[in-house]
């Protein structure tokens, strides 16, 4: 038995997919008539993709899936190497079982160099009447143009909150978990719309007994909770530095989160804050610089204060 969810409850057939109902269809119907373009999958991390690929491959070619599909990670290796190599030597290879075409399925393409690019492209117009191409990248701005041209782009979009409820539903079902409602908008609203991270979540909670709520959820996944970064900044807009500087310690030390993290949490807090549009659109911009800064490799503490100092001095404004 698989142990890791994500994997065990992995959907195996199309119709099985949450969300993306747009983008199931045209993919059912190429399975239906066997009449499928080189493609190209676009979207954030847990949104589908791979899900989608290999249940095309499985409804294609049921059992002799394995054999019909090779799946690369692009971003293991980047270089010219991977496409004359391997995919190469895969795609001049005879289709298992007499199959129409084989599936060169390339996890996250956006990784690949330009020169592996370009060579990826001859690759494909070479061996089109043997193989199909899916590629699934993050950005499909990084994919050159050449590329995008030669495929059918499907851009998957973050899961809803209720798409998310339902797959976590499913599995709660199956493990005999009690799961309440808390719960499952602390998963939600944890994950940001990436069914991979909330399957995960889940199971962890799951590991400290069969009841979840929210509380459990937090705990388990050394999260912040949204009441705590909420009185971080409201300490901060009362104009009260010292006191705010230290709820900040105390999250740092008690989480061990990284500047990244508090600031992810203070940009979903700042929208619920009791101050005017105009206060929201500084404190926001001031937010995203501060951000900017620590992933060019400022300090995390000293800019972590700099925004609490500049919600202090807000806050003062506003009085």
């Amino acid at each position: 038995m698989e142990n890791v969810w994500v994997e065990k409850y992995r959907p195996r057939r199309l119709t099985d997919i949450m969300g993306q109902t747009g983008i199931i269809e045209r993919l059912m119907a190429y399975v239906r008539t066997r009449n499928m373009p080189h493609m190209l999958f676009a979207g954030p991390a847990g949104s589908g993709k791979t899900t989608s690929a290999l249940t095309v491959a499985r409804e294609l070619y049921g059992d002799q899936w394995r054999q019909n599909l090779i799946e690369l990670n692009a971003s293991d290796e980047r270089g010219i190497d991977i496409v004359r190599g391997k995919i190469k030597d895969f795609a001049r290879a005879a289709t298992f079982d007499q199959s129409d075409f084989k599936i060169i399925f390339l996890d996250e393409a956006d990784s690949l160099t330009s020169d592996a690019q370009a060579a990826l492209r001859r690759t494909m117009e070479r061996y089109t009447q043997t193989c199909r191409f899916i590629l699934s990248c993050n950005y499909s701005s990084k994919i050159i143009e050449p590329i995008q041209s030669r495929c059918a782009v499907f851009r998957f979009r973050p899961l809803t909150e209720a798409d998310v409820k339902g797959y976590l539903n499913r599995i709660a079902g199956a493990e005999g978990l009690d799961v309440e409602e808390n719960g499952f908008d602390a998963i939600c609203a944890l994950s940001g719309g990436d069914l991979r991270k909330a399957t995960n979540m889940l199971q962890v909670a799951a590991s400290l007994g069969k009841h979840v709520d929210q509380d459990v959820v937090y705990e388990s996944t050394e999260s912040i909770r949204p009441h705590e970064i909420q009185d971080l900044l409201t300490t901060a807009l009362k104009g009260n530095f010292n006191a705010a500087r230290s709820l900040l310690d105390e999250l740092i030390a008690r989480h061990g989160l990284s500047g990244e993290d508090i600031i992810h949490g203070v940009h979903r807090a700042v929208f619920d804050l009791p101050v005017d549009e105009d206060v929201k659109i500084r404190l926001v911009d001031r937010v995203g610089e501060t951000e900017f800064r620590i992933v060019s490799g400022s300090s995390d503490r000293i800019q972590l204060e700099a925004l609490l100092a500049h919600f202090a001095n807000e806050g003062r404004k506003v009085r």
